[in-house]
């Protein structure tokens, strides 16, 4: 498992190291867009039996790949794995999402929780990166993924997502010691898991703060910068070239990624409300930068997807001194169900074409 991939661009964007062309991958890239993932979908009957299935899930991650020309694979999953195994019985409301069954409303439910086994309980995770890993035959690198601990802890106290975060936030304020509890366990469940992932095959890890943005400043650092800085610290990820990168994502962290920069992860993703240009003024030149065309920019026209595409290559490089290195192209967030896959082709053609223009020019 710790062979080199033949396009290795990705890690080495990931080192912030010299590449032919910005690697390119999209949240959500093995998703509904797809003719292939509604078919698989249909005959599999539900998302979590896709998701708990290896196979399945081998299946629908390889499919965005024999479509499109990406640098990375990314595991098929859901952020909301651990607290299934936790025991608060996950399932999926079409057009409503997931819900669970029994929520942590109380000091005595958290108080039951535990890390999960992650070769028991998760086992059909890690099975599923050591096959995809397997089949994926060191074509491109294959990314583990978790939630972060707010956006994992949101849902299991809300008993939904979609909601208003009043329940959570109302934890927050009228009892702080009861949510750090709840964040403490859960971060343990994230670090052990990603571990297992990368003991199983992940290549890189990025971990999904999808809702960070949705907290003040204070509460922010509080409640999940905190975290984050704890699993970039006791993540056990290896060392020199053979460090497995991390990559924290959040949705809405523009305001936060000088102190991101600091947390030791490799990388940070990057959505569309803060320019690359700024992204890296206030980073640095610390970390790697994924990102961030807005999921949006893919219900355009072809000639203003390459017109984006371009916009934001020039933008990271404006803000990094010219240099095009250490910039993994991605959306700002996930595709939508909607979107046309011919267009999704036109990006990924378009990063690769347009910054080998600009590498050799």
């Amino acid at each position: 498992m710790d062979s080199k991939p033949n396009n290795d661009r990705f890690l080495r964007a990931l080192r912030r190291e010299p590449v032919d062309c910005t690697p390119v991958w999209l949240m959500r890239q093995a998703g509904r867009y797809l003719p292939e993932y509604r078919a698989t979908r249909q005959r599999a009957g539900s998302f979590l039996a896709m998701a708990k299935n290896p196979e399945i899930a081998c299946e629908v991650t390889l499919q965005p790949l024999q479509r499109f020309d990406i640098d990375a694979a990314i595991l098929f999953s859901d952020i909301l794995t651990i607290p299934d195994a936790m025991g608060l019985g996950l399932y999926f409301v079409e057009g409503e999402g997931p819900k669970f069954e029994r929520p942590v409303r109380s000091a005595e439910d958290i108080a039951r929780l535990a890390v999960p086994d992650m070769e028991s309980e998760l086992r059909y995770v890690m099975d599923a990166v050591r096959l995809i890993r397997r089949e994926l035959q060191d074509k491109v690198p294959l990314i583990g993924f978790s939630g972060s601990p707010w956006t994992i802890a949101c849902y299991m106290v809300e008993g939904r997502g979609g909601s208003d975060f009043g329940r959570i936030k109302a934890m927050a304020l009228n009892d702080p010691a009861s949510l750090h509890r709840l964040l403490g366990v859960v971060t343990d469940a994230v670090i052990a898991y990603l571990s297992a992932q990368r003991a199983a095959g992940a290549q890189a890890l990025q971990v999904f703060d999808t809702w960070g943005g949705v907290l003040s400043p204070a509460m922010y650092r509080e409640f999940s910068l905190r975290y984050l800085r704890r699993i970039a610290s006791e993540l056990q990820r290896g060392e020199g070239a053979d460090r497995t990168p991390l990559i924290l994502f959040g949705k809405g962290n523009g305001p936060y990624l000088s102190e991101l920069a600091d947390s030791g992860a490799e990388a940070l993703g990057v959505d569309w409300t803060t320019t690359l240009h700024g992204a890296c003024l206030r980073t640095q030149g610390k970390v790697a930068l994924q990102g961030n065309l807005d999921p949006a920019t893919l219900y355009a026209s072809p000639d203003t997807i390459r017109r984006e595409v371009r916009s934001a290559l020039d933008s990271y490089a404006k803000g990094n001194n010219g240099s095009r290195d250490g910039h993994v192209f991605n959306l700002g967030h996930g595709m939508a169900p909607d979107m046309d896959p011919e267009h999704v082709r036109v990006l990924v053609d378009e990063v690769h074409a347009a910054s080998r223009e600009r590498r050799l020019g």
